[in-house]
């Protein structure tokens, strides 16, 4: 009797539980139209921070929220009721949400704003779009929040990188025809041990396997060419913080250029990845054929090259000049890929004609996460076929 009483229970809070959830998201009045459900205690101020936002202005004679308005004090008290009520993931949605159907991008030059914030990549995407009309007092402050977003972005994905360009920089450098003091011996004799002539008892090597030349030359140049058109602003962020990571690496000679219909050489301010992205300039049209022929001019050891076009491919420049470009760099041997997108988010909007355009070229072009950018350039290094890369980055 007791279990079947407890079972009884057990189904009653369910099912009060959802219809708490459906009077949350459905919205109505505070006698719970729809649902018959009524809120009570905390419920109340949720309802309130979500109908400030889903419900302003829509007409529906709801009287859950009266919309946040334009008042810079009231939308930071807002911030800080979601951040108190929703986890982090929640709270960054509800910000991008805020930002695209309240206007609110006016009030984020607002330092009282930046300071309630919960940062991410997207919100740093749109600080980076008001940066040339951003007073002084509140770069200051977007300067922290952006800083805070590269913090926890180098601390994600620095190792990896790291880790996985250097062993490939080490498996590059083994040359196979050496000089005598270049000789690996030990990895010589291993993978020469079916030539061994029992009468001379002695390995002929058939393969000589050296050290290559050591972390402290250059194996290879990385030119990253990121467009920063405003559906570019995540790819831009990320690209930022890892061409600071690959120009940390000694072995590497890594530079950064952005466009979008001018070209802006951001390369000798990687040392802070901070100051890489309040270098751009979100928005605006694309130029990709003018980016392209500065990036040539970067490049002095074609074969050790690798170039990375980081764009949607939509093309306001001279698109043919553009792909007889892209067909120059590879035919002297440069290794060149497009990025789609190099963001969480996948495969964007993008030019399909361009992208057929440059994978006849033999150029890949796909949208790259940030956990798979190491490996795609790891095997760019070493020369490898990247098709596996490519298909794990659209899984």
């Amino acid at each position: 009797m007791h279990d079947e009483e407890h079972g009884e229970d057990g189904q009653h809070d369910q099912h009060d539980e959802r219809l708490r959830r459906w009077r949350l998201a459905l919205g109505g009045a505070s006698g719970g139209e729809g649902t018959g459900h009524s809120l009570t205690g905390t419920d109340v101020s949720i309802d309130a921070a979500l109908g400030a936002l889903y419900d302003s202005g829509e007409g529906t004679g709801s009287q859950r929220g009266a919309g946040l308005g334009a008042s810079a004090p009231r939308v930071a008290r807002w911030l800080g009721d979601i951040r108190q009520y929703f986890p982090s993931t929640v709270v960054q949605v509800m910000q991008a949400d805020a930002i695209e159907r309240l206007d609110l991008t006016r009030l984020l030059l607002e330092p009282e704003m930046l300071d309630a914030v919960e940062p991410d990549v997207h919100l740093v995407g749109t600080l980076l779009s008001l940066n040339r009309v951003m007073p002084d007092k509140s770069k200051r402050a977007a300067r922290k929040v952006v800083a805070k977003v590269v913090t926890e972005l180098e601390r994600r994905i620095a190792q990896p990188t790291r880790t996985a360009l250097a062993g490939a920089l080490n498996r590059a450098a083994r040359i196979n025809r050496p000089r005598h003091h270049d000789i690996d011996w030990n990895r010589t004799i291993r993978a020469n041990l079916k030539h061994y002539q029992a009468e001379h008892r002695t390995i002929v090597p058939e393969r000589l396997i050296g050290y290559g030349r050591r972390a402290q030359s250059v194996q290879r140049d990385v030119v990253l060419c990121v467009d920063q058109s405003g559906s570019m602003a995540a790819s831009v962020v990320y690209s930022g913080v890892f061409a600071a990571v690959l120009a940390s690496m000694r072995s590497l000679k890594t530079s950064l250029v952005v466009f979008d219909t001018a070209v802006v050489d951001l390369t000798d301010q990687l040392a802070d990845p901070v100051d890489v992205l309040f270098g751009t300039q979100l928005g605006g049209g694309t130029d990709i054929n003018r980016a392209i022929a500065y990036g040539q001019q970067l490049i002095t050891r074609p074969r050790d090259t690798i170039f990375v076009l980081i764009s949607d491919l939509y093309e306001g420049g001279v698109r043919e000049e553009m792909l007889r470009r892209v067909a120059a760099m590879t035919s002297a041997g440069v290794q060149v890929i497009t990025l789609l997108a190099l963001s969480d988010e996948g495969a964007p909007d993008y030019d399909h004609e361009n992208a057929a355009a440059l994978a006849a070229l033999g150029v890949p072009a796909f949208a790259c996460t940030p956990d798979v950018f190491p490996d795609l350039m790891a095997a760019a290094i070493e020369r490898r076929d990247l098709r596996g890369v490519i298909e794990r980055a659209k899984a």
